[in-house]
């Protein structure tokens, strides 16, 4: 591989960005493709988009010959905000699931070992945490406290850097007020039906149990399919 390639690909696994190498099987010529990069005049557009979302490499055939596609994605990552019974269930779930979970609650009354054995946990404010560990494209959020004072900044915050999956305990009376709050804010209403409120798959879900398993099935949809697929 060109050292220059390389080097960008190693810079973007660093910063938790996405990338797929493109290999000619033909004449072995490299270039590398960014998430962000504009692929509506690239000819695997599609092809790159679909490998994207999977996250699996192979081989593409194409009018100019077979080419390999080498496909780097950050880990998924969920956070949850609010270490409450549906966090409780939803954690192994989603350790099952593949994704690397985070919990936090300022509220150290809930945020407790006991409560969440073995699991990554943060008993602070998620203005702090997400300082040294801030959101990106390849994360979900899901905000489940009830408490505007916890939830709204981290909610507000996977808007603005993209999560691919931005969920919010409550009614859809508590989500418009929730709204009116963001735009005072000054967060641009167009991002606003990027959150998936009520929160998880409309399946019924009455028990902290079965809301777990809703939210999981609504981020699984956003990675695979695109965050467009849960709102």
């Amino acid at each position: 591989m060109d050292l220059t390639l390389l080097t960008d690909l190693n810079e973007l696994r660093s910063t938790r960005r996405a990338a797929i190498l493109v290999t000619s099987l033909q004449d072995g010529s490299q270039r590398l493709v960014r998430a962000e990069d504009d692929l509506s005049s690239d000819p695997l557009a599609d092809e790159l988009r679909k490998r994207f979302r999977s996250g699996k490499s192979g081989t593409v055939a194409t009018e100019g010959g077979d080419v390999f596609l080498t496909v780097s994605v950050p880990a998924p990552r969920l956070v949850i905000i609010g270490a409450v019974h549906i966090s409780q269930a939803l954690v192994p779930m989603a350790e099952i699931a593949g994704l690397d979970v985070t919990v936090i609650d300022p509220r150290t009354a809930f945020a407790t070992e006991e409560r969440f054995p073995g699991s990554t946990l943060r008993g602070e404010w998620p203005e702090d945490v997400l300082k040294d560990a801030p959101l990106d494209a390849y994360t979900a959020l899901a905000a489940v406290t009830h408490d505007p004072k916890i939830d709204d900044f981290p909610l507000m915050e996977a808007l603005r850097t993209g999560c691919f999956y931005v969920g919010a305990l409550g009614s859809r009376k508590t989500h418009g007020k929730r709204l009116e709050r963001f735009e005072a804010a000054g967060l641009d209403a167009a991002l606003f039906e990027r959150i998936d409120a009520p929160i998880g798959l409309d399946i019924g879900a009455a028990s902290p149990q079965e809301i777990a398993v809703a939210v999981l099935g609504s981020i699984i949809q956003a990675l695979r399919k695109g965050p467009e697929a849960a709102a």
